[in-house]
């Protein structure tokens, strides 16, 4: 990348209100029943769509052990769940929390941050998220307008700002020469907050903005948390969320680098993670990242059991709405010293050669071949989507999607990739299939190769798709919208109702290639509980599924 001049601005006061929610020092005052609660302001509370709210706690808040409760103005609450530590160095990131608005809250004109009322086991209560002074929260962030959601540092030392309302239409970016990355020091109470350095912005595309970090005396002059929003030219910055926090010296130790890692974004699909992790370790994968976009199912409990199992498997709290480009943006700039090669996948598909059913067992051979027989100048290896449809079946099939969805649509309209993260693009622009290049380096399709893309289930599972989708520019089904894209459904209204012959549509090809394969790799009945979703080794016709 050519070098960039800085430009600084001297120190003053930004008469904008940047900050989402700030902290405050906690105090103790007396529950209801007499018992003592905690309470301190949360780092900071957006509004997301469906009037869910996600609450941020500084990373050095006590974990909430025990039941959880967002409590709003005028004593409505509402259950809050875990979502994680968002992705940091060292396990410095903040805490996330989700609950919804109770419909009683939402009568109010405007909507302060909740407080987290926090019950262990014994008979207290800690209460996490008290009213500002007098009695006042701070009215949350809404997720519906401009806003900067997150950062991240990766190996060059460069941040990564990430921001909705700043390009807000595919394909059009703004010229990054028009926006500034305004670094500050979140002041409290009535202050103003405090701006420390102006950059230029040196990429601009979709969600993600690549910025030059904080010079160095900056850093150390407090030990205050440095906060980070973008300015547009013209116009006021950014409210925002997003701190910048860079790796602490000698805080972690790099990973080894794998060959092929697979990154994916994850809700509510826990129950079809062994089968996905098993299949992929087995072919050649190395290492997985699972982006979590809020799930509500065991996720962490089967990622236990698959890495007791001997699996290399990550989650990284990924809460932001809609956000799938720009989740895959970060996979690719925040894993890139832990991997050469990154497949961009989903859950329901399955990378898979033809030639590969001739095997009586599956090897890490037959993934890694793709990748290592190709020229220095490729990054990226597309393969083409198969899409199979529900093959006749009514439910969740026990013995996994490999085995029992057979029948697919004959032509692919589709493609994934296989990416190699050292010719990324700066900017980090995808379109989820496929990421721009750096100039030097060409894609090139494997006609061998292919995706298994199981995407028309039984209608039990398909349905669930109508909740929302989660790439940033492709229509949630329920929207009236864009109805000859190819990224629609055939035949399917806007609303989750099962159509007429479903269990048989999208048939045109039967395809028994990789059933027939699993089959004799892993044995009849591709279950759960045989492939590592619990501790137990499996074993199968001789060949041992842990990975080594």
């Amino acid at each position: 990348m050519p070098a960039r001049a800085l430009q600084l601005v001297p120190a003053r006061r930004l008469h904008v209100r940047l900050g989402a929610v700030k902290g405050y020092t906690a105090t103790a005052t007396p529950d209801t029943g007499g018992r003592r609660a905690t309470k301190a302001q949360p780092d900071a509370a957006v509004l997301l769509p469906d009037w869910e709210v996600l609450v941020l706690l500084r990373p050095d808040a006590a974990d909430a052990a025990g039941n959880v409760t967002c409590r709003f103005r005028g004593g409505a609450t509402s259950p809050a769940r875990a979502l994680g530590r968002l992705p940091a160095p060292a396990r410095s990131g903040r805490r996330a929390y989700a609950c919804v608005v109770p419909e009683l809250a939402r009568r109010h004109k405007t909507l302060p941050a909740p407080q987290l009322v926090i019950a262990s086991s014994s008979t207290s209560k800690r209460t996490v998220g008290a009213a500002r002074g007098g009695g006042r929260s701070t009215e949350m962030l809404r997720w519906s307008g401009r806003l900067v959601y997150e950062s991240a540092v990766v190996d060059n030392g460069d941040v990564l700002v990430f921001a909705k309302g700043v390009n807000p239409r595919q394909g059009v970016n703004r010229p990054a020469s028009d926006i500034q990355c305004v670094y500050y020091r979140a002041a409290s109470g009535a202050n103003d907050d405090h701006v420390v350095a102006t950059l230029p912005a040196a990429t601009s595309a979709q969600q993600v903005f690549r910025c030059p970090p904080p010079p160095t005396p900056v850093q150390q002059e407090s030990q205050e948390e440095i906060s980070v929003t973008l300015a547009v030219t013209g116009q006021e910055p950014l409210p925002s969320l997003a701190v910048y926090n860079p790796p602490r010296s000698g805080s972690s130790t790099a990973p080894e680098k794998k060959l092929i890692c697979a990154c994916t974004m994850v809700r509510d699909v826990a129950k079809f993670l062994p089968e996905w992790v098993v299949y992929h370790a087995a072919v050649g994968v190395d290492r997985f990242y699972l982006y979590d976009n809020g799930s509500e199912d065991d996720l962490a409990d089967q990622v236990h059991h698959l890495n007791a199992a001997g699996h290399d498997v990550s989650t990284v709290a990924w809460p932001w709405t809609k956000a799938q480009e720009a989740g895959f943006s970060h996979g690719a700039a925040a894993h890139r010293h832990a991997c050469q090669w990154m497949a961009f996948i989903d859950v329901d598909e399955f990378i898979f050669s033809p030639q590969w059913n001739q095997s009586n067992n599956p090897d890490k051979s037959m993934l890694r071949s793709v990748v290592s027989s190709v020229e220095p100048d490729i990054g990226q290896v597309s393969l083409g989507c198969a899409d199979f449809g529900p093959s006749g079946q009514t439910s969740n099939p026990e013995e996994g999607v490999t085995q029992s969805y057979t029948c697919r649509r004959r032509t692919q309209e589709r493609h994934k990739s296989l990416l190699w993260l050292d010719a990324v693009d700066d900017s980090l622009v995808n379109s989820i299939h496929h990421f721009a290049l750096r100039s030097g380096f060409r894609g090139q399709w494997n006609k061998q190769v292919r995706v298994n893309h199981y995407k028309y289930q039984a209608w039990e599972e398909f349905k669930v798709k109508f909740r929302r989708r989660v790439s940033t520019y492709v229509a949630d089904w329920t929207d009236p919208v864009n109805l000859k894209s190819k990224d629609r459904t055939p035949g399917l209204g806007f609303e989750a109702v099962e159509p007429v012959g479903w269990t048989h549509k999208f048939c045109e090809v039967n395809d028994t290639l990789l059933r027939d394969a699993t089959r004799r790799w892993f044995g009849a009945g591709f279950r759960m509980d045989r492939l590592g979703g619990r501790p137990a080794q499996a074993h199968h016709r001789g060949y041992t599924y842990v990975q080594s």
